[in-house]
């Protein structure tokens, strides 16, 4: 790659050249959240179960994860700003599709359709922050990028509620149509290739590629969507499925080793930085979205909240998230990324670990306080670590890389999303089986409390034996909750520890220097 390649700078202010991919990354980012609390409202218009209102949001993580590795490639056919506006307009139609869908299966199919043009609009984000900015002002970008990628998502739930309660839910898609309009005339205006990004001659699908990817992705999807339900390994039909998930994917990597004109080039794994920071990258993004999924459950389930205020309390998180990015914002290089990379994970974990201390007889602040640690310490975290990842990588190296990490990441949310249902589903059978042992007479705690339900029960059921059995009943509910309790404090926990885990790694990543011509 020649010097003047490597030294690109666009010709137009780079802030105003971002404006379009932070919107459509924001736009798109908070697609993937922003349906969930509708799904109720979804599966009664169409008179479908919840297990199929479930495909509305798994078709867009499908379709997503099928395009993100072709970014490269259609960035080489089309150009990456024509590509861009493409994917948006795609991402804008597909919206509108889905809030005039009539059918389950036509809201699945325009959420796929939005899923392929969502796909490739985040790995083209970060590609082009990374390139059109160098040092202090890379940072401060990559925190805005970093703020845009974590807070979309937790911004999801609480606008979703929102829209669909005082208004309907169609218009959760509604929203995107001028968004998507103004993306496309800021792109138009502001956008520009750089050399290695613009469209190019003689350029190929990897057909086999796609097709092995296709293979691998598609089962995946369901075995991490259908697995809790079905008993994963326990259900013959999971194994296969896995079984062809496993060989697809072999087949994909395969084949990206051997082919030419390849889907994605492989060759960025050889680079340590790059390697070690997307793995930390997708447990980042795992623990993140699994939380995402089960903190609203469990103040819905337990603490009595509805679908607004369960995603309203997630709103220190982003409050975190904004916080930190301005601190990064004003600080910048006066620490490294290194070390907040580590502050991050810490935050993290000591979020994750507070989260774990939580009870039934709580308050507002018991919640918020962690979450507002939690979404600086994702700041803190996502933002240097997603930086070293790619620093020692050439400019031209970035959308493939880019398209590659971001797969990943998807991958690792969505295999987070699934475990922690079965996590929470285990670790609350464990619990009651221990907590069980303690409903004897041999204890007294609990004699003195049969004795005062069934006391209190008396006049309702006429007779003792009756009002035995409905102290009995109460007493049972009350252990389940307890043991559900328990097991979302674990999970927790757990996060906790897998963030304290990763804190090693940090040291394992280079830290700042110039990118390799």
């Amino acid at each position: 790659m020649s010097e003047q390649t490597q030294e690109w700078k666009p010709s137009v202010n780079p802030w105003f050249m971002i404006m379009p991919v932070m919107i459509a990354t924001f736009m798109y980012a908070l697609d993937e959240t922003v349906a969930n609390v509708a799904l109720p409202h979804i599966a009664g218009s169409y008179s479908v179960s919840s297990q199929e209102s479930i495909w509305v949001l798994t078709s867009y993580l499908m379709a997503s994860s099928i395009v993100i590795p072709m970014i490269d490639f259609l960035c080489r056919f089309f150009g990456r700003k024509n590509l861009f506006m493409l994917a948006v307009f795609v991402f804008t139609i597909a919206s509108f599709l889905c809030g005039i869908s009539s059918s389950i299966g036509m809201i699945v199919l325009a959420r796929a359709l939005q899923g392929f043009g969502g796909g490739c609009l985040m790995p083209m984000a970060q590609a082009v922050t990374m390139e059109s900015f160098s040092g202090e002002e890379r940072n401060k970008a990559m925190a805005i990028f970093g703020m845009v990628v974590v807070v979309a998502p937790i911004l999801g739930p609480i606008l979703g509620g929102w829209i669909t309660e005082n208004w309907s839910w169609p218009y959760i898609f509604f929203i995107n149509i001028p968004v998507g309009c103004l993306c496309i005339l800021l792109a138009k205006k502001y956008l520009e290739d750089p050399p290695y990004a613009k469209k190019q001659p003689d350029t190929h699908l990897d057909k086999f590629g796609f097709l092995w990817l296709c293979v691998w992705l598609v089962p995946l999807q369901i075995v991490f969507d259908k697995g809790n339900d079905a008993d994963w390994f326990n259900a013959p039909w999971i194994c296969k499925l896995t079984a062809v998930a496993v060989i697809g994917a072999i087949l994909f990597f395969y084949s990206q080793v051997k082919g030419k004109n390849t889907l994605v080039k492989l060759d960025v794994l050889k680079d340590r930085n790059y390697i070690f920071g997307t793995g930390m990258l997708i447990m980042v993004n795992a623990v993140l979205l699994a939380s995402l999924a089960i903190l609203p459950q469990m103040l819905q389930y337990l603490m009595g909240y509805d679908s607004f205020l369960s995603g309203l309390a997630i709103a220190p998180r982003g409050l975190g998230s904004l916080t930190a990015s301005v601190i990064f914002g004003c600080v910048g290089g006066r620490i490294s990324y290194r070390n907040y990379g580590l502050i991050g994970l810490l935050c993290l974990a000591s979020g994750g670990w507070m989260l774990g201390l939580l009870n039934l007889q709580i308050n507002p602040m018991n919640i918020a306080i962690p979450n507002f640690i939690f979404g600086m310490g994702l700041i803190f975290s996502f933002m240097p670590i997603t930086t070293l990842s790619c620093i020692t990588l050439r400019n031209d190296q970035m959308t493939n890389a880019s398209g590659l990490q971001n797969l990943l990441k998807t991958i690792g949310g969505a295999v987070g999303t699934s475990l922690v249902a079965t996590m929470i589903s285990r670790f609350s059978q464990i619990h009651q089986n221990g907590l069980v042992k303690n409903m004897t007479e041999l204890n007294p705690v609990f004699a003195e409390r049969f004795q005062m339900f069934t006391g209190s029960f008396i006049h309702q059921a006429g007779d003792m034996m009756s009002s035995a059995h409905l102290a009995g009943k109460m007493l049972y509910n009350q252990l389940v909750q307890q043991s559900t309790l328990c097991a979302y404090m674990t999970t927790f926990k757990i996060f906790a520890v897998a963030c304290f885990i990763l804190i090693p790694f940090m040291f394992l990543l280079k830290g700042e220097q110039k990118n390799p011509e």
